[in-house]
């Protein structure tokens, strides 16, 4: 069976390879068709073509660390395992200089990018924030501060009782210089009610993403699939994201992610399997015709499904990150980190070329202890 015969086999797939071919944006109800197929071979094939058009034969991958400065959270997400109340004797906060030590600790391999991300706490203020943030910038000017997420900037705007501008005008200030993009869940109001009512909606969400664009802040973005959404709820989301990246260009890249029901209220719910992993990766290449990037997240779907996934319309697959909570806590049992050389071997094993980027995919030249940006 040559490629083509395995492309027309599902019939909902032909027009959609036709489009493909041309280079024509896929509509809500392509995009449902591409969620039911089976033909998961298929559906690879047609990302990948885009993803090839789009990058070649190239895999980029970054070195960063993850932060997480507390898990203390007012919300309640039913999501969510990482997230405890103040008073849970297991909950925990960093002092500021305990996230400067953490920063640059236990590695040693020169990071590019910290990548922060915590709790909503009802205590650390707007203050406490732009203090952590000029304070790694000013033992780690090099280093790229991709920090907070929609829902957190949100908040810290509630709380302090300030406008969304001003508290990414002053975050900006501070040292952040771009946004990790969680948060977004599902946009559908009927999905987040179940399992995300504490935070902002998702037209709440959108539009922080929207004036941190206007400020020059660029961003990624994410969905949360494998919960209790279905395929319309998933193609509205993608498109809600293409709508936004029309208006703006702010999104970099876009990172589908697996739920992982362990530790929460909703583990009656089975976990994504890898045929779902690689469907997600690929729908999203094919829909999201205008953000350049879509990431598979090795700490999620596993690195050997990650690996996969560069034939499957990813062309990205996260960096070292060194220590990840969120998910681990959610039942996660890949490893918390990789090191470099164990990223270029798994890119390398999938017949793609690796290169090293930065937060906004500009080349990284590395020796031994330095590194250096092209621009």
């Amino acid at each position: 069976m040559t490629k083509l015969q395995v492309i027309i086999d599902d019939a909902r797939l032909k027009p959609i390879l036709d489009k493909v071919n041309s280079g024509e944006r896929l509509s809500f109800d392509d995009g449902v068709a591409l969620y039911r197929t089976s033909d998961l071979l298929a559906l690879g094939y047609l990302a990948n073509q885009v993803r090839e058009r789009l990058h070649g034969n190239v895999t980029f991958f970054n070195v960063n660390r993850h932060i997480n400065p507390t898990d203390v959270c007012v919300a309640s997400c039913r999501l969510c395992a990482f997230g405890k109340k103040a008073r849970d004797p297991k909950a925990y906060t960093m002092s500021l200089d305990q996230v400067w030590e953490t920063a640059g600790k236990g590695w040693s391999e020169s990071a590019t990018e910290f990548h922060i991300v915590g709790g909503l706490h009802p205590e650390l203020t707007l203050d406490w924030y732009c203090e952590m943030l000029r304070g790694l910038k000013q033992r780690y000017p090099q280093v790229h501060l991709k920090a907070f997420t929609m829902v957190e900037v949100a908040y810290l705007a509630r709380r302090t009782k300030v406008s969304v501008r001003e508290t990414l005008e002053r975050l900006r200030d501070a040292g952040m210089d771009s946004m990790p993009g969680g948060g977004a869940e599902i946009f559908c109001e009927r999905v987040r009610r179940i399992i995300c009512d504490h935070k902002i909606d998702g037209n709440e969400w959108i539009e922080v993403a929207r004036t941190a664009h206007q400020l020059g802040i660029r961003s990624n973005c994410t969905m949360l699939y494998g919960h209790i959404e279905n395929e319309g709820d998933r193609v509205d989301h993608l498109m809600r994201l293409r709508a936004l990246q029309d208006e703006t260009g702010g999104f970099v890249t876009f990172i589908p992610l697996a739920f992982h029901p362990a530790n929460t209220p909703l583990e009656h719910i089975p976990a994504t399997t890898g045929f779902a992993d690689l469907k997600n990766i690929a729908v999203a290449r094919l829909m999201l015709d205008n953000i350049p990037h879509i990431k598979a997240y090795w700490i999620m779907m596993t690195p050997r499904i990650a690996q996969i996934a560069q034939r499957f319309g990813s062309d990205d697959l996260d960096g070292t990150v060194v220590e990840e909570k969120i998910y681990h806590d959610a039942g996660a049992t890949t490893s918390q980190s990789l090191r470099r050389s164990e990223l270029l071997r798994l890119i390398r094993e999938a017949g793609r070329e690796p290169v090293e980027r930065d937060t906004l995919y500009r080349p990284v030249e590395r020796n031994e202890t330095t590194f250096t940006v092209l621009v």
